[in-house]
């Protein structure tokens, strides 16, 4: 495991950032923004969920049409076009799920709304002596920038989930969300001879949900560690590791480059893929793709093997722990 700093430099992403978190604040009122706003120092800045539950932070409901534009544009810089589209999707699917909650009679004890979501900014936005950054929150959105120096940026965690994966009723009938991440591990599974798939599947039952949930610091044995890099044909090596980037450009265009660059330095060698569940689409399952640097968990179990969590974890990485341990030596 490194704790080598990334190098981050992403000073064209650091001006949209601070722009679009100064344009946010500056459309709220003073009430609005004592709740949106957050010293970055403190605990607050490492709390996320994935689940439905309420959270700190300014919410959509809380915001008139302008400053909701404004919130998500702040959201957008953190993903790339297709990420933020992907993230999009995921909000709206709220009113499909509670929709579906209706019709099938098992009504959740949490309001299905696409305005539950929550928006924060911790520190000063443009400083560079000091950190700042910004989180969205809510059902199956984790998005946490972290800005240190005026000019490095973390991404991560970062997660997406979906439910429904698959609509079931309505006009949107049969239209998916987070196609690639569930079809391109399972080609990847498909593809193997009876060898490798003995090594590859850990386990005949998925686990009820990603092993490292929504911990602070992921830890780097929590996840299985299945059939090894050199184990796989070269057709299937490709097709792993476009899954991992599949994963990392979810961020910013200039973002996701300086963390592919960091991958590809590191190299593929020690990579991982492992599955838990049976390989039947519909069936509830779990992958697992370990590197010493980073961790990618998927797990589709939930709602008839309908309801889908995915993440990326970088040990050092997240919450730009790293760029702050360098950037706090370099100041002291």
């Amino acid at each position: 495991m490194t704790s080598s700093p990334v190098p981050s430099s992403a000073p064209d992403a650091v001006k949209r950032m601070t722009a679009a978190a100064n344009d946010f604040l500056n459309s709220l009122d003073d009430s609005q923004k004592q709740t949106a706003s957050f010293e970055f120092a403190g605990d607050e800045r490492y709390k996320w969920a994935y689940t439905p539950i309420e959270r700190e932070g300014l919410r959509l409901r809380e915001m008139n049409d302008a400053q909701r534009k404004a919130a998500f544009t702040m959201m957008e810089t953190g993903y790339s076009a297709q990420g933020a589209a992907t993230a999009h999707r995921i909000i709206e699917l709220e009113t499909i799920l509670g929709e579906w909650e209706e019709i099938s009679d098992n009504i959740s004890q949490w309001e299905r709304n696409t305005d539950r979501y929550w928006f924060s900014v911790f520190g000063t936005p443009g400083s560079v002596d000091e950190p700042w950054g910004f989180r969205v929150g809510g059902h199956h959105i984790g998005l946490t920038a972290n800005i240190v120096g005026g000019e490095h940026v973390a991404i991560l965690p970062l997660f997406f989930g979906a439910n429904p994966a698959v609509i079931r009723h309505g006009e949107r009938k049969g239209e998916r969300t987070l196609v690639e991440e569930q079809d391109w591990a399972r080609s990847l599974l498909t593809s193997m001879d009876s060898a490798q798939a003995k090594m590859a599947i850990v386990d005949p039952v998925a686990p009820a949900d990603i092993l490292t949930t929504n911990v602070r610091s992921a830890d780097p044995n929590v996840a299985p560690k299945g059939i090894g890099f050199g184990d796989l044909g070269d057709d299937q090596r490709d097709q792993l590791v476009a899954l991992v980037k599949h994963y990392v450009t979810r961020a910013s265009d200039d973002l996701s480059a300086n963390y592919w660059r960091e991958v590809e330095s590191a190299g593929f060698d020690d990579v991982t893929f492992a599955w838990a569940g049976p390989a039947g689409v519909g069936e509830p399952h779990y992958y697992a793709i370990r590197h010493p640097r980073f961790l990618i968990e998927y797990d589709n179990t939930q709602n008839e093997a309908n309801h889908i969590h995915s993440v990326l974890r970088d040990y050092a990485h997240d919450f730009g722990e790293d760029l702050l341990a360098a950037h706090y030596r370099a100041s002291h």
